[in-house]
């Protein structure tokens, strides 16, 4: 396991280096001064800017200025808005616990629907159920995640009434910020009226989940009905057929259990596309996270926010995928010599 952990951690450090190269790199290939692009500073006064270039040393050589970039990435000096001039780093800290509610719920629900799905297509393997399921899943992937998610505000909230079609919860409800996950400051809240907000919060989240989890959910299918087919045609479950193990005893007992080892290998992989769902589905759906407003530094060309933005988002995606990693690892002996 040590092996293991060495080989991730390296993994980990090269990438954040290649990470930090781009977004150093972005600085001189958007137009302006590179230093008011990594900086924000673009109302800056002359001793102000003089400031600044000492600060990031641009009179050195290249290699030099990347790290005193560097420096300031990890001492989490971020930039500050072109568009807001406010500390980047203090933005990214408030909206980023909303994309990651967000996108766990929409990974939750994905899951819950095509990992069952993809188990009963295998079982059904080559009759009608798999292939009505097959050609559901195809659907669902094909279908643009905009058009789904002004499809589901159409649907479920202006015309049924059902959900709200925007925000994290409504307006009426004070719930103080602790930890920036919307559920637990609500769980943690001495509000007499948590569980309302509790209730309010969770109509909020559901349209956007399922909009995120659409995308997902189909490849979770394929994953699980190929994961599961698999493990139907090993020797130990045909040897336990043999013992005379019912086909239920076989399928709950040997076979779920080892396909979805097979399956978490991919989550960290899948979640990297869910993500990048998420941003889209933060515009339509006015939610607060770090996606719509990644995508509206895009629109307001702040060069610093989408350098800062983009990276932090890779990282956080990165240490997901490395996290899932060590999960599959602690199931699956054998993948800890990979």
């Amino acid at each position: 396991m040590l092996i293991f952990t060495l080989r991730r951690l390296s993994l980990f450090i090269f990438t954040m280096i290649l990470l930090t190269v781009l977004s150093f790199s972005l600085s001189f290939l958007f137009p302006g001064d590179a230093l008011v692009n990594m900086s924000g500073a673009i109302n800056a006064t002359p001793a102000q800017l003089t400031n600044l270039q000492q600060s990031y040393q641009t009179q050195s050589n290249i290699f030099w200025q990347y790290i005193v970039y560097l420096e300031h990435i990890i001492n989490g000096n971020l930039g500050i808005s072109m568009a807001s001039q406010s500390d980047i780093g203090k933005e990214i800290l408030s909206l980023l616990p909303a994309t990651i509610e967000l996108s766990l719920a929409a990974l939750f629900v994905a899951m819950l629907i095509g990992i069952p799905l993809g188990f009963i297509a295998a079982i059904k393997h080559n009759k009608a159920t798999d292939n009505i399921i097959l050609s559901v899943s195809m659907l669902g992937y094909s279908i643009p995640v905009f058009w789904l998610g002004l499809l589901a505000i159409l649907t479920f909230s202006i015309t049924l009434g059902w959900f709200p079609s925007a925000g994290k919860i409504s307006l009426l409800f004070e719930i103080e910020l602790i930890t920036g996950i919307q559920f637990i400051d609500i769980l943690l809240s001495d509000s007499p009226y948590k569980w309302q907000a509790f209730s309010d919060a969770t109509a909020h989240i559901i349209l956007p989940a399922f909009v995120v989890a659409m995308a997902p959910a189909t490849i979770f299918i394929r994953l699980a009905r190929t994961s599961m087919i698999e493990v139907l045609e090993t020797s130990y479950i045909k040897a336990a057929n043999a013992k005379g193990l019912t086909f239920q005893q076989i399928i709950f007992r040997h076979a779920i259990r080892n396909a979805l080892i097979k399956i978490i290998r991919h989550v960290g992989l899948q979640f990297a596309n869910l993500i990048t769902i998420a941003m889209v589905t933060e515009v339509i759906f006015s939610w607060p996270g770090i996606g719509r407003w990644l995508i509206e530094s895009i629109y307001h060309r702040d060069y610093t926010a989408i350098q800062s933005g983009l990276l932090v988002l890779s990282c956080f995606i990165f240490v997901v995928h490395i996290f899932t990693d060590f999960i599959y690892a602690a199931l699956n002996p054998l993948a800890r010599g990979k």
